[in-house]
């Protein structure tokens, strides 16, 4: 598994610094966010072409990363064409100028994605340094639970979109459709779609991966630093956290 790992790894780490390049050029480096799912893809392949043989098993593997993360890579992208430079890098990068600005991103944008990302690909290597396999039934549960996945998250996307691109909704609070189950049904989605792939696996050696992506979402990067700017910029936000689940989807409250 180690050496899929480092031809990995040294894939991604190509990627990444021509992207780097990229933001050298064009001033702005938001756009890796779009390259978030699509680093798994290239994990997951860099390490299949070290194979001999795939079974089943590594090609459902595959076929659901590349599903996922194509998808995701897409949708933010056009995010960042519409939208431009994300705040949060703007935040992030306010003061630092010249080499000390790109120095900074080299290490603390692209260079922390890149470690995360071959942490909780370890299910994707995982997968691919098995022997080839049949599916079990942890397989099909993962595919379910995929499939939950995927539709949480890329119905939750279109649903935000939609909202997004109606002038009646400026400063307003999105509340219909999924988003009255959970305030991030994207986050949900995204959850259960990485417990799902590594289910067809099932490696407990490398089950932090999905426990660590859990952690992301709902404690540091997702659910706690975008609510903190809702609660600013949306006056009713308040009161939809009170009737609505913050992660779990249920019915919302009265």
């Amino acid at each position: 598994m180690l050496d899929l790992y480092l031809s990995a790894a040294t894939v991604l780490g190509i990627v990444l610094v021509a992207l780097w390049a990229i933001s050298i050029l064009i001033g702005r480096v938001s756009f890796i966010d779009a390259f978030w799912g699509v680093g798994f893809v290239v994990v997951a392949w860099a390490a299949a072409s070290g194979v001999a043989e795939l079974g089943p098993m590594q090609m459902v593997v595959l076929a659901l990363v590349t599903l996922w993360g194509l998808r995701l890579g897409m949708y933010l992208l056009r995010r960042f064409l519409n939208d431009g430079e994300d705040n949060r890098y703007v935040r992030m990068t306010k003061g630092k100028e010249g080499a000390s600005r790109h120095i900074f991103t080299l290490w603390f944008v692209f260079g922390l994605q890149g470690l995360l990302m071959l942490a909780i690909s370890a299910p994707l290597v995982s997968a691919m340094a098995q022997p080839a396999s049949q599916l079990d039934i942890f397989a099909y549960v993962g595919i379910g639970l995929w499939a939950i996945g995927a539709f949480f998250e890329w119905v939750g996307d279109l649903q935000l979109s939609n909202f997004k691109a109606t002038p009646a909704s400026e400063g307003k609070v999105l509340d219909t459709g999924l988003w009255a189950w959970t305030r991030h049904p994207n986050y949900f989605g995204d959850t259960c779609v990485w417990w799902g792939i590594w289910l067809v696996g099932h490696d407990l050696s490398v089950i932090f991966a999905p426990a660590l992506m859990t952690f992301l979402l709902m404690k540091w990067s997702g659910v706690p630093l975008l609510e903190k700017g809702l609660k600013k910029r949306r006056p009713g936000y308040e009161d939809y956290i009170k009737r609505t689940s913050s992660f779990f989807p249920r019915p919302p409250k009265a």
